[in-house]
């Protein structure tokens, strides 16, 4: 099982291929935003990579981060990637401080939409 450590949080075993936003809710307990129900569609799941970031990211990931000019490196949205492998990783968009009533929309146990796999950009 992969080990998943939130930055002052702790280290988590999570199940293999589970999607990081749900990681980070169900088995961190974190309050994790995820607006869109994890579609790749509004980057409120951004986590910043310590360790661990993944090689690959998914065609609405890439098109995505793009498309809201977040370049930040190690910057991702968690909602399209796997666990995999360990990884380290900081919140950057939590539901405390932000306003919103809640973290957001159920998010299925599959990365949606269906997953285009492509090599990160750097």
């Amino acid at each position: 099982m992969p080990k998943l450590t939130v930055d002052g949080v702790g280290t988590f075993e999570v199940a293999q291929g589970k999607r990081l936003v749900k990681a980070l809710v169900e088995d961190a307990g974190t309050d994790q935003l995820h607006a869109c129900g994890g579609f790749s569609r509004c980057t409120t799941c951004r986590v910043e990579f310590v360790v661990g970031e993944p090689e690959k990211m998914t065609q609405a990931e890439k098109d995505t981060l793009a498309a809201r000019e977040i370049t930040a490196p190690g910057v991702r949205l968690s909602c399209q990637i796997q666990c995999d492998h360990d990884m380290a990783v900081k919140l950057v968009s939590r539901l405390e401080g932000s306003g919103r009533k809640d973290q957001g929309s159920q998010v299925a146990d599959e990365i949606q939409p269906d997953p285009v796999w492509t090599e990160k950009t750097s």
